[in-house]
């Protein structure tokens, strides 16, 4: 059992049970509802069809920042050089269930 939901600009394939870094989004006590979900799989191979309401809930385990990113550019030739460094913001959140249809998939 998953969903693909999309989040942050980019789709993640999540399962009950699973955690997983995503950029930082608004959160309330904790949990995040992503409502957002663009395919739901009950059975490997098979699709649900209707996927109005179709919701994922999730917690928050922590928020950080992630590795350094250095960006270098040189323009050879011409005494240019340029270095810059960046860490993205997260939040890791544990998926808890899969709502669609009025089924519930748990952990």
């Amino acid at each position: 059992m998953y969903a693909v939901i999309k989040t942050g600009g980019k789709q993640y394939k999540v399962t009950p049970g699973e955690t997983l870094k995503i950029e930082t989004t608004a959160h309330d006590n904790g949990n995040i509802e992503f409502s957002d979900v663009l395919a739901v799989s009950g059975e490997a191979g098979k699709f649900e069809q209707e996927l109005t309401g179709a919701k994922v809930l999730a917690s928050v385990v922590s928020t950080g920042r992630g590795e350094k990113i250095l960006v270098f550019k040189l323009k050879r030739k011409k005494q240019y050089k340029k270095m810059q460094g960046h860490r993205q913001n997260y939040v890791e959140v544990k998926i808890n269930e899969i709502l669609v249809n009025g089924q519930s998939f748990k952990a």
